[in-house]
């Protein structure tokens, strides 16, 4: 494996456009080496592999740019785990707990529309006029 990639290569590995590339760059979540006439060619390190990867896992989780920068700049800090585990804790302490809050929402909006929902289907039953050829309850038949 190259200890170095270039843009293209980051792009067909995670399955990314260039353009997405290089707002992270942009957001100082990746710092290629700048090659080529005036600095035009992008040459990417491990290091920043490993940050994108890291990037993109964070926003599956569901994660902001800005904590999953936070959480990824702890890794560039000294070795200290303690440290890393508990700022990474606490950003999906705060994400989980903003997650749940909006479960409660949805499930409240959920369970309005259901009773907009009844409310609507006893209206429309009382509303429809009997069907053709049904006997009134009103009339006796004839024996």
């Amino acid at each position: 494996m190259s200890t170095t990639f270039s843009i293209s290569d980051l792009a067909r590995e995670f399955d990314l456009t260039t353009r997405a590339i290089r707002f992270y760059e942009d957001l100082g979540l990746l710092q290629p080496e700048r090659t080529g006439p005036m600095g035009r060619n992008r040459v990417y390190s491990v290091r920043d592999r490993t940050r994108l990867k890291l990037t993109l896992r964070a926003k599956r989780l569901g994660l902001s740019l800005t904590e999953a920068k936070d959480i990824i700049e702890t890794y560039d800090s000294p070795r200290d785990t303690g440290m890393q585990l508990s700022k990474f804790l606490a950003v999906l302490d705060a994400h989980r707990a903003r997650i749940e809050e909006q479960m409660a929402d949805l499930q409240a909006n959920l369970e309005e529309i259901k009773a907009h929902q009844r409310e609507a289907r006893a209206l429309l039953a009382k509303a429809q006029p009997p069907a053709a050829g049904a006997r009134s309850k009103k009339t006796p038949v004839a024996a």
